[in-house]
């Protein structure tokens, strides 16, 4: 037993919390972090027993491959005195048994744990892990309400059906051989059989049968029978312990404790649709709610519960936030079945055509129509392009030559063309949005102007402007308000819902949204309807009044982009599954290994060794602060450093350059090994971007003060101000640092590349390089600027001769499956190891029109 001040490691420990069969678990501080964690230590003379040991560090591998709200996180792992231990997440609050210890839940609060937990599970299963101890004791209630996972080690590997490679671990236990809890083990446990997922969803029904009934499932005097009951008794209905269990929520549970598995909910995620569905269409009635049956095996993309011969979706795979008494769910009828990424959608002015821009199996943007009922579409006699908006008359603004701008944003040409198809009237360059007026005479029109983003309405009157970005403009009915979300910086879709008069007056209606993209104005035009979550990436549909009134229309699992509101009500939205991934060559490598690690990886910086990478993870697995980590290219697992998003790693590797959540955004150093993090700027400008100088004493920012356009920023780390080396306008993320430290590649506000002197003078084009490539870095002699041009696929990385401008090709890089491929968003490059890591974007998409949504 270990005291307190002892230390473990570079952990100091404060207080003992427990011990069990798996070790004695500590709190402790980090001193590198400023934070409190909890460390489970197995000790020394226990770690001789070899299935102990190998149990225990599986419980720590299981884990920290999982990064999900619902399942405890995993920091760190190591070995003290001969002692393995795993630092995790301090938890505040109580287990479930000691919840439990006061008797049943009401039903309200027991389906709301009951739904964390079958999220956490479906996290856990996707990545190939089942539990198979799921208990009380293993789930924790904090004090704000968040029910978490405890203890992986008795989670076993299985290799799902359809899905890509998976995490490796060795099998806890050969069939034959039982563990788990009795009274909470599923038959085939019980057995010694072979399990997999569905035996954690039994013994999620057991704990669910006792959060309702606040007795256990199945019990009895001795081992033997407790086993007996689990393979030959049903538990009494719940109905006879609690009469106000809906029958929705009692077949639900019923579900769960089927002998036989094949007859149990096949997923966790399921699961998950069904309770969800039940608290949320019974909660403005009171009245149970009608479950549809549980589908049979799904795939991803049939998330939103669709049956294999079915067209309209039952609201049971949904959480409809409707007015209170109306009891009707929601109708889902799904529209387009290709493989693909579907980038706008619009009603035509008959109420009934639906015209919308696909990029089908991996080929260019095209305009399609349908008429919902029909299994045909056609594709309009247009050139390729991405639908902006229809007109009342039926006319079409199209973006012509859509070309990757900057995350979240493609320019192109404005055009014109009839609903009938033809050649497109050209209209203005360099647009990222548009949308007509009501009678179809203007535009309202989004694009970069002076270093700024700038919405205007007509051309030519600007109404607004941003140092970040603006998207999914909409002007209102009446033509007197133009609705738009606002996103404070450049590389995230966070941000607020806003509108603006014509006389340039902004409006706040909703803010603090983590992810938001999709909009349209409500029916009646009273209020503005759009796609956002406040965490992660699982977007619903939301509405608010001018007022700032916010209530909840419709959620799924998964992702919702919104595109267009009928004025009866109907609604045209896509069900999206996006990701952000990562390849990676590594050094002395031949074959490039996928280092995706949860949904939404970017990477950040390259080593110049080509050996380690720095990503951060800003989607669903990344959370509302999301995840700073390091990598090996070897496809090593990845270590936590903190939350924030990350930026550079120093030149020694010691250190990582990060932005925490805040406004304005600051800069803060947090070491990858001990130390304690500390923030490197305190000033008024939002921070963007950043990067070390090659001498590892002075880092390079983008940024934007109040009201101004985003320069470059070099300062200090032992203290001082930034100072700008950059007019306004520059790019946020195309930055290269000279290896003497004297200049900066950098694109500027004419779209070209530049030299900017870091200790003052007049900058120079950087010879060959060409309009929309983006520099990336140098060779470690100043010779070469390694640039990428991030319009063309495959991407082209060139490298250009610093004095002569001579262009040689170094690599073309493509995706294997172009479907839904939105292009690379991010590359690093170690010319000189041979190696590079880039960040891919997919979405795949299908539209629906929804009705009965109010």
């Amino acid at each position: 037993m270990l005291s307190a001040g002892e230390r473990l490691g570079p952990y100091e420990i404060l207080a003992p919390l427990g011990a069990g069969g798996m070790g004695e678990v500590y709190r402790a501080r980090d001193p590198r972090l400023g934070r409190e964690v909890a460390i489970k230590v197995l000790p020394a003379s226990l770690s001789q027993d070899q299935d102990r040991l190998r149990r225990f560090e599986q419980e720590a591998r299981a884990a920290g491959v999982l990064n999900h709200p619902n399942i405890t996180a995993v920091y760190d792992i190591g070995t003290h005195e001969g002692a393995p231990y795993v630092v995790s997440e301090l938890l505040e609050g109580e287990t479930l048994r000691a919840r439990l210890a006061g008797g049943a839940l009401p039903a309200r609060r027991a389906v709301e744990y009951a739904t964390q937990i079958a999220h956490g599970l479906a996290a856990a299963h996707e990545r190939g892990i089942v539990h198979r101890d799921l208990k009380p004791e293993n789930l924790f209630v904090t004090k704000d309400g968040r029910v978490k996972i405890l203890d992986f080690g008795l989670a076993k590997l299985v290799q799902p059906e359809e899905k890509g490679p998976q995490t490796s671990l060795p099998t806890a236990t050969e069939p034959g051989v039982v563990l788990g809890t009795i009274g909470y083990m599923s038959p085939e446990q019980v057995r010694g059989q072979a399990t997999d997922a569905r035996s954690d969803i039994f013994s999620f029904g057991s704990i669910l049968y006792e959060m309702l009934s606040g007795s256990r499932a199945f019990s009895g005097g001795s081992t033997a029978d407790t086993m007996s009951a689990i393979l030959l008794k049903e538990p009494p209905d719940l109905s006879v312990t609690n009469e106000s269990i809906s029958p929705g929520l009692e077949r639900i549970v019923r579900h769960c404790l089927e002998k036989n598995p094949e007859e149990r909910f096949h997923s966790a995620h399921d699961l998950a649709f069904d309770l969800q569905a039940l608290s949320g269409v019974s909660a403005p009635s009171g009245r149970a709610a009608a479950l549809a049956p549980a589908a049979p095996k799904s795939r991803l993309w049939i998330t939103l519960g669709a049956l294999a011969a079915a067209t309209v979706i039952a609201a049971g795979a949904f959480v409809a936030g409707m007015r209170k008494g109306s009891t009707l769910p929601p109708a889902f009828q799904q529209l387009t079945y290709q493989r693909g990424r579907i980038d706008a959608a619009r009603f035509a002015p008959d109420g009934q055509t639906v015209v919308y821009s696909a990029a089908w199996e991996g080929r260019p943007g095209q305009i399609f129509s349908l008429r919902p009922g029909s299994p045909d579409f056609l594709s309009l006699p247009v050139p390729p392009a991405t639908l902006f908006a229809v007109a009342p008359s039926g006319e079409l603004a199209l973006q012509l030559g859509a070309r990757f701008h900057r995350s979240f944003t493609w320019t192109g040409t404005l055009a014109r063309a009839p609903l009938s198809g033809g050649a497109p009237r050209e209209v203005l360059e360099a647009i990222q949005w548009a949308d007509w007026s009501p009678d179809g005479k203007d535009f309202a029109i989004v694009k970069d102007f002076g270093g700024k983003n700038r919405l205007e309405f007509p051309i030519g009157k600007p109404l607004y402007e941003t140092g970040g970005f603006v998207s999914y403009i909409r002007v209102s009915p009446r033509g007197d308000l133009v609705a738009f979300l606002d996103h404070p910086q450049h590389g995230d879709d966070k941000g607020s819902v806003a509108v603006v008069d014509k006389a340039g007056k902004k409006r706040t209606l909703s803010s603090g949204w983590a992810s938001e993209d999709g909009l349209a104005w409500g029916p009646d035009g009273a209020e503005v309807w759009f796609t956002a979550t406040k965490a992660g990436g699982a977007r619903a549909l939301w509405a608010v009044d001018l007022s700032g009134r916010e209530r909840l229309l419709a959620r799924v699992t998964g992702t919702l982009t919104l595109f267009d509101v009928a004025r009866d009500g109907r609604v045209l939205l896509t069900h999206d599954t996006a990701r952000l991934g990562i390849v990676a060559l590594a050094s002395g490598e031949q074959k490039e290994r996928d280092l995706s690690w949860l949904d939404w990886s970017v990477v950040r910086d390259l080593s110049a060794d080509g050996k380690t990478i720095l990503f951060d993870e800003s989607g669903e697995g990344g959370g509302k602060d999301y995840v700073i980590c390091l990598r090996k290219a070897d496809g090593s697992p990845a270590v936590r450093l903190g939350e924030g998003l990350a930026m550079g790693l120093s030149p020694d590797g010691k250190s990582v350059i990060s932005i925490p959540h805040g406004s304005p955004a600051q800069l803060v150093l947090l070491p990858t090994g001990t130390g304690e993090s500390r923030r490197i700027t305190n000033d008024s400008i939002n921070h963007i971007s950043a990067a070390f100088f090659p001498d590892g004493k002075r880092f390079l920012f983008a940024g934007n003060e109040p009201g101004r356009g985003v320069r470059l920023y070099v300062q200090d780390l032992r203290g001082g101000g930034p100072r700008a080396v950059s007019p306004e306008g520059v790019e946020t993320f195309a930055l290269a640092i000279s290896p003497d430290g004297k200049r900066v590649a950098a694109v500027g506000p004419d779209g070209e590349t530049w030299l900017f002197p870091v200790d003052g003078g007049q900058p120079e084009r950087a010879p060959g390089v060409q309009a929309g490539e983006q520099p990336v870095r140098w060779t470690s002699d100043g010779r070469w600027l390694y640039v990428r041009d991030r319009t063309r696929t495959p991407m082209h990385i060139v490298r250009v001769e610093a004095a002569t401008g001579r262009r040689e090709t170094w690599k073309e890089l493509s995706p294997s499956d172009p479907s839904g491929f939105l292009g690379v968003v991010a590359l690093r490059v170690a010319p000189e190891a041979g190696a590079y890591a880039y960040t891919y974007g997919r979405i795949l998409s299908d539209l629906y029109v929804a009705s009965g949504i109010q």
